[in-house]
């Protein structure tokens, strides 16, 4: 048994076609279909049922596949500890975030100190994180919430106060601070519904017994503070780091003593975590504590 052979066979097996799967693999799909007879011939039962062109992973597949992709999980992870032992400057590090927005400086900050490290960024809903690191798919997780499964670890790097985005000629910008439940009656500009930066601003109103009416939604926070610059509305909003003067934009603070957000970096705690990863986690750590 080779390789070669289970990685053929585990784009066989999640596509369940040898065309679109020689296509991906950029193989012939006689080889293709070559190789995966001669899997099957060394294990000594079929692990697809093929039917009329059509192929479909069999019971013995589907339990192949699950030993299969465990043992190339191990392998990568035996690939990565050896790339740690000749340095972190020939690492790697995989990074999923719900938003690059709290980020981008942390993010830059070590790609200038070590930019021999090859650094993958991904963004996702916090829906799919756990999958995602679970999978191997990423090292590292931004989140402003705990995942909903166990099985992982956590690192709280940033708490972040949410004040209340008005135009600078608003009537609230002169205000010392105002309530989430006066300010419910300003018109507002959120994010969509799914997305989790508004699902916890959603229970903050909750908390407040107040229910404001939104009359925009976006995906991301700078689109927000545009929008609430152009005069649209006024908006919940955290503060970047050394960011407080916003040209256009009066930062109100929230009267309301739990409107915090925290953010935290999260991995699995059943995969191997890279020295590049590990210095990243706590080079996040010391750029927020600034």
């Amino acid at each position: 048994m080779e390789l070669l052979q289970l990685q053929y066979f585990r784009t066989v097996a999640r596509l369940e076609h040898m065309t679109k799967a020689s296509q991906e693999l950029r193989i012939a799909q006689p080889a293709l279909s070559k190789t995966i007879s001669r899997l099957e011939e060394d294990i000594g039962v079929p692990l697809f049922d093929r039917q009329a062109g059509r192929i479909r992973l069999n019971s013995y597949g589907k339990a192949f596949l699950t030993k299969a992709e465990e043992a190339l999980r191990l392998l990568e992870e035996g690939k990565r500890e050896v790339t740690d032992l000749a340095g972190l400057e020939r690492g790697s590090i995989r990074l999923v975030t719900v938003t690059l927005e709290r980020m981008t400086g942390p993010i830059t900050e070590f790609i200038t100190a070590h930019p021999e490290v090859n650094f993958q960024i991904s963004q996702a809903p916090i829906e799919q994180m756990s999958e995602i690191l679970t999978s191997g798919e990423a090292d590292l997780g931004f989140t402003p919430l705990p995942l909903d499964q166990g099985g992982y670890a956590y690192k709280a790097v940033l708490s972040e106060e949410l004040y209340l985005a008005v135009p600078s000629a608003h009537p609230l910008a002169g205000r010392r601070q105002v309530s989430l439940k006066e300010a419910a009656a300003e018109p507002f500009i959120g994010y969509r519904e799914d997305f989790v930066f508004q699902q916890i601003n959603d229970g903050f109103f909750e908390q407040a017994g107040a229910a404001p009416r939104y009359i925009c939604r976006v995906d991301e926070p700078p689109a927000i503070l545009s929008l609430v610059r152009a005069g649209i509305g006024v908006a919940l909003s955290g503060c970047k780091k050394g960011d407080k003067e916003i040209p256009g934009v009066t930062l109100v603070p929230v009267a309301d003593q739990a409107c915090r957000r925290q953010f935290y970096l999260v991995w699995s705690e059943q995969r191997y975590l890279s020295a590049a990863a590990c210095e990243f986690r706590d080079h996040v750590t010391a750029y927020f504590a600034e």
